[in-house]
């Protein structure tokens, strides 16, 4: 559990189809009630259950076991090796996700680590290394699910040559920049990135991104505005919005495809997309702290 993330009690109860509302909403989380209510038709996934929980304060577990339906409360996360099929890291401070993944991954225990996977170059170049020796390793922000964003993508040749592509969201680049990346860059079809320019300030980010093939970007990530998550994609025919607001939808695609995963022996999400956008976080954040230095991607 990190502050203000509760995936820990909406992904369990997605998985195990039970959640306690009243408790989730007076922890701060009323957003995650909502959704949860008016999708109770659809929780539960059949093949899988959470069993096992472990976070940094015992009452914390107790309450997400309560809430979700979990069996098994671990006094240290490890105490699960040997006991589950696959772990989900949904902390998203990115700072504590190579000491925290880093027994399961030794373990050969298939993970997925909540999004951002790394913000410093050197953790992605770990989880990179572990990942080429065969280690199960899933790593995305949900968004890459978001049915806004398919809808787009369906239709996207009906745009024409695509000639810009802008993204608006809240809160800051290190944790919330990757949503922004991960959907433009699923619904675009993961193009190589050439240039990353952070043109903004820290609290109003403004990157600029340049695609190997030529094709310009903008993300505004603002602490202090209204809204969600939009994209907007410009065509010389024609051009459409992304407005992302079904974070259920979204949450609950992912889940099963790290699910999938698990039963098929590997990540069906290949790890070359992911290493694609931590790239463009780690040095957006590079760019501002050099003042706005444009940095080419390798």
């Amino acid at each position: 559990m990190s502050a203000g993330n509760a995936h820990p009690y909406s992904w369990s109860s997605i998985i195990n189809g039970q959640y306690d509302g009243k408790e989730i909403a007076g922890l701060g989380y009323p957003g995650v009630t909502a959704y949860l209510d008016a999708n109770k038709d659809t929780l539960g996934l059949p093949d899988a259950v959470v069993t096992h929980v472990w976070t940094q304060d015992e009452d914390i577990s107790k309450s997400i076991a309560a809430s979700s339906g979990i069996e098994h409360i671990v006094k240290n996360a490890e105490d699960m090796i040997g006991k589950v099929d696959a772990v989900i890291l949904a902390r998203d401070d990115a700072a504590y996700h190579r000491e925290m993944a880093e027994p399961f991954i030794e373990a050969g225990i298939p993970i997925f680590i909540d999004k951002p996977l790394a913000v410093t170059q050197d953790d992605l170049d770990w989880f990179s290394e572990q990942e080429a020796k065969g280690k199960f390793i899933m790593s995305c922000s949900s968004t890459r699910y978001a049915n806004e964003c398919r809808v787009i993508k369906q239709d996207l040749t009906s745009l024409g040559k695509l000639e810009l592509v802008t993204a608006v969201g809240k809160k800051d680049w290190l944790k919330y920049g990757v949503h922004m990346v991960e959907a433009m860059f699923a619904t675009i079809g993961d193009p190589k990135v050439a240039t990353v320019q952070h043109i903004g300030e820290k609290g109003k980010d403004v990157v600029h991104i340049t695609f190997e093939n030529g094709l310009p970007a903008t993300i505004h990530l603002f602490m202090d505005i209204s809204g969600t998550f939009q994209l907007s994609f410009f065509g010389q025919q024609s051009w459409k919005l992304a407005d992302i607001k079904n974070s259920y939808s979204m949450f609950r695609d992912n889940i099963i495809e790290f699910i999938r995963s698990v039963q098929e022996g590997k990540s069906r999400l290949d790890f070359a997309k992911t290493k694609n956008i931590i790239h463009v976080v780690i040095a957006a954040e590079t760019s501002r702290l050099s003042g706005g230095k444009k940095i080419t991607i390798q």
